[in-house]
C-alpha cells in the first residue's frame, strides 16, 4: 500500500495471501485478527499503510509476488492446508522455490485428480470460486460398471437426489464405460453422487479443464505458471 492509501481489512487480507474475501471475513467476525494491537471483529474496518495487522498474533502484509498456478493433483492428496490425520496435501506438490503461502481456488475431493489452480491472490480467488460466474469445469469419467443411458439422460435433464438437484451442463459418453461430463454450479462431491444414486462408482474421475484452462499433457504431480492469455481470459469471463 502507497502513503495515505486505505482500504477494507478483507481486502488487505485477501492481498497479503491470508484467504479469500470472503474467508476473511469470516476471520475478522471470529476475532482473529488484530490493528494495531486492537482485536476487530467490525467487516468494513478499514487500515491504511504504516498499520500492524496480525492474523492469529503473526504479522501480515501485502505480497509483492503474485503467483497463479495450475496443478495436476494424483488421488489420495488433499486440498487443504493441514490435516489432522497427515494425509498428503497437494500444496505440497508445488514449487518450493515459490516461498508465499498459496491456497487452492476450490477443490478436489481426496480421491479425484486432476486441474486445481494454486494462488496467493485472494482477489483473483474469490472471483473464480463465486458462482455467479458460472465457469465451466470439465471431468474425465471411468466408471467401474457400464453407465446406463438413464444416468446422462436424467443427468442432462436435472436430478434430485436427496432434496439436492444435480444438473450437469453437457454430458458426451465416449463409450460404455468412459463419459465427460461438464459442470457449473458443481455441488460438493456431485457426480460422485448421481454415480452412487444409479449404484455405479467412478474408478477414475480426473478434471479435464476449468474454464478457457485445459489439463493437457501436464504430468500427475506436477505444476506450471498460468500463462498470460489464459490469466487474461480467466479475468474477463462474464459474471452473473
Amino acid at each position: 500500500m502507497a502513503e495515505n492509501d486505505t482500504c477494507r481489512l478483507q481486502v488487505f487480507l485477501s492481498h497479503a495471501g491470508v484467504s479469500s474475501r470472503r474467508a476473511a471475513e469470516k476471520l475478522i467476525l471470529a476475532g482473529r485478527i488484530k490493528v494495531n494491537g486492537q482485536i476487530v471483529t467490525t467487516l468494513g474496518t478499514k487500515v491504511q499503510a504504516g498499520d500492524t495487522v496480525l492474523f492469529d498474533s503473526k504479522p501480515v502484509q501485502p505480497e509483492s509476488a503474485l503467483h497463479y498456478l495450475a496443478l495436476n493433483k494424483p488421488p489420495l492428496f488433499l486440498c487443504s492446508q493441514s490435516d489432522p490425520e497427515n494425509r498428503p496435501l497437494a500444496r505440497g506438490l508445488l514449487p518450493r522455490a515459490i516461498h508465499e503461502r498459496l491456497y487452492s481456488v476450490g477443490r478436489l475431493d481426496y480421491l479425484s485428480s486432476g486441474l486445481i489452480f494454486f494462488t496467493n491472490d485472494g482477489a483473483f480467488a474469490a472471483r473464480l470460486s463465486h458462482p455467479s460466474n458460472r465457469i465451466e469445469k470439465e471431468y474425465f469419467v471411468e466408471s467401474v460398471q457400464p453407465i446406463p443411458s438413464e444416468l446422462a439422460e436424467q443427468f442432462s435433464s436435472g436430478i434430485t437426489i436427496e432434496g439436492i438437484k444435480y444438473q450437469a451442463a453437457r454430458l458426451r459418453q465416449l463409450d460404455e464405460r468412459t463419459i465427460n461430463i461438464t459442470l457449473i454450479e458443481g455441488k460438493n462431491r456431485e457426480i460422485r453422487r448421481v454415480f452412487s444414486h444409479f449404484h455405479i462408482h467412478p474408478k477414475t474421475l480426473r478434471r479435464i479443464r476449468i474454464g478457457p484452462v485445459e489439463l493437457g499433457s501436464l504430468a500427475e504431480g506436477r505444476s506450471r505458471p498460468l500463462e498470460a492469455g489464459e490469466l487474461s481470459l480467466l479475468n474477463t469471463l462474464p459474471t452473473g
